[in-house]
């Protein structure tokens, strides 16, 4: 892939996010991507290009994106892009063939259309309004059948809920944890991404979601003995009845549930994002 450099500088869309950043924060979110995007990675006619957005005041993150990609696809490529100039200086030296590193926003100032996108971290600092138009620009700047992954995690990466989207839009909401970290599945909501984390509140799905979700996980309690494996897996049973879960036992045993945006969508008349 040609260097982010060769295509004309232009002032980068949004705005500088924090910068934290740790190895292997970002491991679960990665997993996910390979079991969930790997065929259509595969499926590409020419190398896969993936954006790691925002990556931080370390390149940690698009380094470890890189090798997770290529065990499912060997020639897939990474670009990682900052707004602060001075972050890009100091992950250049860590380029290598398959990765680069430039100055970039929202706009994805690449010569070519990535098959993947993912913003972890990104949009939490944004107001909940500014969310869908930077949703549908990055979705705009996706290859045909790519994949727009935006959500959040903690500062090690145990507790994640992200956003998969298409050219299309939303369509899915994961929900991961390394199950020791918990005490119930709630514990989750400090997490969510910004397009949900305001309507955590009654009357609005999310919030039922996660209500109905630690009922399940206190019925299984019996499970507990065997491990918080067992107990996970035993609620997301119990939770699919009711709700529209995309997944199954396989995934659950990572840690995760994902469930159809649609049964997750803010109510147009919901809080605002203040």
């Amino acid at each position: 892939m040609p260097p982010t450099g060769s295509v004309p500088a232009r002032r980068p869309l949004g705005t500088v996010t924090r910068g934290t950043t740790s190895p292997n924060r970002l491991r679960r979110m990665d997993r996910w991507i390979a079991h969930t995007h790997g065929a259509a990675l595969r499926r590409s006619d020419e190398p896969p290009v993936a954006v790691d957005l925002g990556y931080g005041a370390a390149p940690w993150t698009a380094v470890e994106l890189l090798l997770r990609l290529r065990r499912v696809r060997g020639d897939a490529e990474v670009a990682g892009l900052e707004i602060d100039p001075e972050r890009v200086a100091a992950a250049k030296p860590y380029e290598r063939s398959g990765l680069t590193f430039g100055r970039g926003g929202f706009e994805i100032p690449l010569p070519r259309p990535p098959l993947l996108i993912r913003a972890a971290n990104v949009l939490r600092q944004y107001a909940e309004d500014d969310v869908p138009a930077a949703w549908e620009r990055l979705c705009g700047r996706l290859a045909p059948g790519g994949l727009l992954v935006e959500g959040t995690c903690d500062e090690i990466g145990r507790r994640h809920v992200w956003v998969a989207l298409g050219p299309e839009g939303p369509r899915t909401v994961t929900f991961a944890a390394r199950l020791g970290s918990l005490t119930r599945p709630s514990d989750l909501a400090e997490r969510l991404p910004k397009a949900l984390i305001h309507r955590n509140v009654p009357g609005e799905a999310v919030h039922a979601f996660l209500r109905d979700f630690d009922r399940a996980w206190a019925a299984a309690a019996p499970y507990a003995p065997y491990g918080a494996r067992q107990r996970w897996v035993r609620a997301a049973h119990a939770l699919g009845t009711a709700w529209p879960l995309v997944d199954g036992p396989r995934r659950w045993r990572h840690g995760e549930v994902t469930i159809g945006w649609s049964a997750l969508a803010p109510r147009p008349s919901g809080p605002s994002g203040a």
